[in-house]
């Protein structure tokens, strides 16, 4: 799981990466030494929480974006509030890639050594290994779930300990750090002088005396090499017997692939101090660099709503990702995601759930009811085709505009959400067939921007969003397909009264009103197990079939 290591909330440094969180830390004092990178210039402004303002997002080669994303703590199952975070930046991940060109190298760092693994392990009678095995792939099941695409590749930090000793005796001969007659090595922060504090502006008080029983110099100094205590894992080392600390993993891993220049570091709003500013300082130093990241992309935390509390273990206020796909699809919980900044703080509900998926839901009602009117199954009046070129045209405009601002996925929602809603103005049914010209075309055009975009975001629209894809599946949709034709065939029977008029037709009708209740009720029956039927006048009938987590809800509802 992700985990928060944070000072108390006295400490000035703490107070200040909360205001990082919040947007409100003036960029005097941060971004005065920020170095504009050389390469390819993406077209993205980005918010980097470097300089606390939106700079170009420049990376070294549009074909390798180099991207490292701290993973998971592996000790227990992960949380919505980790999954609103990995989502988030899949989504940006996916936008890059998909409308900006850019091919992504990502790298996602797991921490499977850790005082709370070797403690919980403890609990279950297995060994640290054993239980983040488990919960590694745990995780990385939970990620598939929710459609977030897996990284180039994942390191280990069991797999890296050789590096990490390596890197450590880098940053000790470079004069920044101390080893102790205990066997644990220290980063020294007092050598860093006024380079330390890029992200949070905020250098620790250098008078500060360590506790009593530590062999610290200074109380701000934290651990490279851990000494190993008693019953613990280790590994052997030029300090003795032990393990790496937290940050010093996530620095050497990064380095191993990426070397000493990263384009885009990112992580939850809570990793910015101490953990990244450490990782800054310790990287900065080994690669004797003024400046190893270029660009650092923070997410709010998911609140649970009515309270200023993130969702977290701690707190014992989560839900885990299992627990909540039962209830909703992961498309829904993306969508719920991409209705706000990635940056700011969003509040979980059960309320704020149900608005998203009642969007999903609409849109999809709209896709198949374009895709009605282009197979002739929908009649309408007249269509302002002109206008629906118009439309489409400025909403592009207004999608790309929005995701080179920060990916402003919120703003880019609004834009299809309008593009919708003219687009239904204009699927008005009428109960004749009308008689001027249709106009296909446009609502083709309209449906497969739609899609793109959703489907740019890893959110499926229509019948993909939930078909599975396998033989049954298949045999499902025939079965479904022979059932409504003939429902159709009965109901067009049942309405059908060409040669009667007056009170002869009145009774017919009523005469076979039982039919007609018969296909009422088949279309009930058969919406409760995510079949949705609709007609379309008396001359077509289509069916769709949804998610079963939303199969009481009819679309558009």
């Amino acid at each position: 799981m992700l985990r928060t290591r944070c000072p108390r909330l006295s400490t000035p440094l703490f107070r200040a990466a909360l205001e990082l969180g919040r947007g409100r830390l003036s960029s005097v004092g941060r971004g005065g030494a920020w170095l504009r990178p050389t390469g390819h210039d993406t077209g993205v402004q980005v918010y980097n929480s470097l300089t606390g303002r939106k700079d170009p997002l420049v990376v070294a080669r549009a074909d390798a974006v180099s991207w490292y994303s701290c993973g998971p703590t592996v000790y227990d199952h992960a949380h919505l509030g980790h999954a609103c975070s990995y989502v988030r930046f899949d989504i940006i991940r996916r936008i890059l890639t998909e409308v900006f060109g850019c091919n992504v190298v990502m790298v996602m760092g797991i921490t499977d050594v850790d005082d709370k693994i070797i403690r919980r392990a403890s609990e279950m009678n297995m060994t640290p290994a054993a239980l983040a095995s488990i919960y590694e792939e745990d995780f990385k099941q939970d990620m598939a779930a929710l459609k977030v695409l897996p990284p180039t590749v994942y390191l280990k930090v069991t797999e890296n300990i050789p590096q990490i000793i390596t890197f450590i005796e880098g940053i000790l001969a470079r004069g920044h750090a101390y080893s102790t007659a205990k066997g644990n090595v220290y980063f020294d922060l007092r050598s860093r002088g006024g380079e330390y504090g890029k992200l949070v502006s905020v250098v620790p008080g250098a008078a500060t005396e360590p506790a009593i029983d530590s062999d610290k110099r200074h109380a701000s100094d934290f651990a490279l090499w851990k000494a190993a205590k008693p019953q613990e894992v280790f590994w052997a080392s030029p300090w003795g017997d032990g393990r790496p600390g937290w940050h010093i993993e996530c620095s050497a891993m990064a380095s191993l692939v990426f070397g000493s220049q990263l384009d885009i570091h990112s992580g939850g709003i809570d990793l910015a101090f101490p953990h990244h500013e450490n990782e800054i300082a310790q990287s900065e130093v080994f690669h004797q660099s003024r400046q190893w990241g270029n660009y650092f992309l923070h997410s709010g935390h998911l609140h649970v709503k009515g309270t200023e509390e993130k969702m977290s273990k701690s707190l014992n206020n989560y839900i885990t990702i299992k627990d909540f796909l039962q209830t909703f699809s992961p498309d829904v919980f993306r969508l719920f995601c991409m209705r706000s900044s990635y940056r700011s703080a969003i509040d979980y509900s059960n309320g704020s759930m149900q608005e998203a998926r009642r969007l999903l839901l609409g849109l999809v009602s709209f896709v198949e009811d374009a895709r009605a009117y282009l197979k002739g199954q929908l009649a309408c009046g007249p269509i302002s085709e002109d206008v629906l070129w118009e439309r489409l045209t400025s909403s592009k405009s207004a999608v790309k505009a929005a995701l080179a601002d920060d990916f402003d996925t919120s703003r880019a929602v609004d834009a299809i959400l309008d593009l919708v809603h003219h687009g239904n103005r204009q699927l008005r049914v009428v109960t004749k067939e009308p008689g001027g010209p249709r106009s296909p075309v446009v609502f083709g055009a309209i449906v497969s921007f739609v899609e793109q975009f959703f489907e740019m975001a890893g959110i499926s629209l229509g019948q993909r969003q939930c078909v599975s894809g396998d033989s049954s599946m298949a045999t499902l949709h025939s079965t479904v397909d022979e059932l409504v034709r003939f429902r159709l065939k009965v109901r067009q029977f049942a309405l059908a009264t060409p040669e009667a008029t007056g009170e002869a037709r009145q009774q017919r009708l009523q005469e076979r009103r039982p039919l007609l209740d018969a296909c009422d009720s088949l279309r009930q029956n058969l919406a409760a197990h995510g079949i949705n039927i609709k007609d379309r006048g008396s001359a077509a009938t289509t069916w769709e079939l949804l998610d079963p987590r939303i199969k009481h809800q009819k679309p558009g509802s």
